[in-house]
């Protein structure tokens, strides 16, 4: 349910589960760390992850959420996977983001948003805390009040109050998006892989 594209340096990481909005089970979450892992090993220059259909993701399956998943340490282990790599990474958000799914986002180094995407993360809610990285790169990205927004008043959040906010960098039509992510990459992957490390450690 993840399907991994590699063309030279550019690897893309498709949440490929339509049916179920995307929604993320363990064992893929497990594949997209081993995937960016295996990025960082193998000298990508730029990672992108997105989602089939309209929705990006809607979180933790539900029935592996109410079984654990949705305190499981393979969160965290992606988004400090993602974190951690040293070429360019790119959500595309091809539709709705929602939960848990936020922690691999909020990682990336840039999100570019389809229009008529929705942001929400309900934890308040359901009664589960937000990962623990999450809430401080999102208060980063948009300051603390309007993380609260978000996690405390579960405010659901829309694209263009999203790119106001700095949580998206970049709004486009949906059949732009794919045109979007190349012309942001398209330098990076000119370069060495290298070349986009030290760029990348020198913004820090």
């Amino acid at each position: 349910m993840i399907r991994l594209e590699r063309n030279e340096g550019l690897w893309r990481a498709i949440i490929a589960r339509e049916a179920k909005a995307n929604s993320l089970t363990r064992g893929m979450l497990a594949e997209l760390a081993d995937i960016a892992e295996a990025a960082g090993r193998e000298g990508a220059r730029a990672l992108v992850l997105t989602g089939e259909g309209r929705v990006f993701s809607a979180g933790a399956d539900l029935d592996e959420a109410r079984a654990g998943l949705a305190t499981d340490p393979v969160w965290e282990r992606l988004s400090g996977a993602i974190a951690a790599l040293p070429c360019l990474t790119v959500a595309a958000l091809n539709g709705t983001l929602a939960g848990g799914a936020f922690g691999m986002v909020l990682a990336c180094d840039l999100r570019i948003a389809a229009e008529g995407a929705k942001f929400f993360y309900p934890v308040m809610k359901l009664g589960f805390l937000p990962q623990p990285s999450d809430p401080r790169r999102m208060a980063a990205l948009i300051g603390p009040a309007r993380t609260k927004m978000i996690l405390m008043a579960g405010q659901k959040i829309d694209a263009t109050e999203a790119l106001a906010w700095g949580l998206v960098d970049r709004l486009v039509a949906p059949e732009a998006l794919e045109g979007a992510v190349a012309a942001v990459v398209a330098d990076a992957l000119g370069a060495s892989a290298g070349h986009v490390a030290g760029i990348k450690r020198l913004i820090g």
